[in-house]
């Protein structure tokens, strides 16, 4: 498909974000500024950002730490488990590394197992992260919330106000919402860039530490894209998919290259790396703040969730936004919850939705490339077809 012309350049600077941070996180550490890992897009980043620390997601989804972490872990865990645990034990994650803490959560059991692994050689704070979607629920996620505001006040010998508190939420809202206008350019048809720019961007930014810098590199991204929108000629219109499922990013992204080198345009991740955490901004009129981020993040829609009507809903109306022609979820092998879930998904979307739908069960490996193109290369011809 024809892309922008003018914005390979600034794509190819999102993809070496990561490589850059691994130099700046060093310097906050030497400059005394706290950072605090986490895995998850159930940490509620405003309570370190209240506290001037750095939030940053930990290294989870290359191949190349698996083999080293199947030296003690089972082979058929999650490759995701596997990815996140060879990086801590093997120190090839400078993010782990200059973590002062590391913030879990009890969302998957191998997860909750392999903190508690983690914590024999790291500082590791688990919150519990009640999976029932009620009432009931959320007040144990705000109580959860209070008391990680509380750890990181005796750990790290701090005072976090309220007013603190709400600073962060509207920095990391601004964030949220820069985000979603970049993302939510895939709604015009033909699209303005491939699924893998954008993939790139969202998966990339979160590399950039400084909140107000990564809001406006996406700012006069987006603006750019639009701008050159205007002008380009013909473009090629293209199946519209949307990719949902398993979190999203690094070795995984050769699911978005085996559509779009088929034919396909991905234009929406409902993934972790894209709308799930991106889509809901924390109420900033709440007059009590620690409801307000339990509310938002309480309504990401993880498999995990039960019953987990906020991800078909989020689902639903992306696939009546963004145009959607067909559906792919990407299932991590041994990923119990989103596998299961997988089966509701796809009669959702064929049944309700009327959309073409298939399911993909992969690892971080290159070994199914060909199989995916393969299979990708199907589905994108079934869709010219209809």
């Amino acid at each position: 498909m024809n892309v922008i012309s003018e914005l390979p350049e600034i794509f190819e600077e999102f993809a070496e974000k990561k490589k850059e941070s691994f130099l700046k996180i060093k310097e906050y550490k030497d400059r005394k500024i706290p950072v605090i890992g986490a895995y998850c897009s159930y940490f509620p980043r405003e309570l370190a950002t209240a506290m001037g620390a750095i939030p940053i997601g930990l290294c989870s989804s290359s191949d190349e730490t698996v083999k080293i972490a199947e030296k003690v872990l089972p082979a058929n865990v999650c490759p995701l488990v596997k990815s996140s645990y060879g990086f801590a034990i093997s120190d090839r994650c400078p993010y782990f590394h200059f973590s002062d803490l590391i913030v879990g959560e009890t969302t998957c059991d191998g997860k909750k197992k392999m903190y508690e692994m983690m914590a024999e050689f790291k500082d590791v704070y688990v919150m519990e992260l009640p999976n029932v979607q009620s009432e009931r629920g959320l007040q144990l996620w705000r109580e959860e919330i209070i008391r990680l505001k509380q750890y990181l006040e005796d750990k790290f010998q701090i005072v976090i106000t309220e007013e603190n508190i709400r600073e962060a939420i509207q920095k990391e809202n601004a964030r949220r919402l820069s985000m979603k206008r970049l993302y939510e350019v895939m709604k015009l048809d033909p699209v303005p860039i491939s699924g893998e720019e954008l993939l790139t961007v969202l998966y990339g930014n979160k590399y950039e530490f400084d909140m107000e810098m990564a809001k406006k590199k996406i700012e006069d991204l987006t603006d750019k894209i639009l701008k050159e929108y205007e002008i380009l000629p013909t473009r090629e219109k293209c199946p519209r998919i949307l990719i949902t499922g398993c979190p999203i990013g690094g070795d995984s992204m050769k699911i978005v290259k085996a559509i779009e080198q088929n034919g396909g345009v991905v234009v929406a991740f409902e993934n972790c790396t894209g709308a799930k955490v991106l889509d809901e901004i924390i109420d900033e009129s709440n007059p009590d703040v620690y409801a307000a981020i339990a509310r938002k993040y309480f309504r990401i829609g993880c498999a995990v969730m039960t019953p987990n009507h906020h991800r078909v809903e989020l689902l639903g109306r992306m696939i009546d936004e963004f145009k959607v022609d067909g559906v792919v979820e990407m299932v991590l092998s041994g990923c119990h919850s989103v596998h299961m879930e997988s089966i509701g998904i796809r009669n959702f979307v064929s049944e309700e939705k009327h959309l073409p739908y298939t399911s993909v069960v992969t690892d971080y490996s290159q070994g199914d490339i060909e199989q995916l193109n393969t299979r990708m290369a199907a589905f994108v011809e079934m869709l010219k077809m209809k």
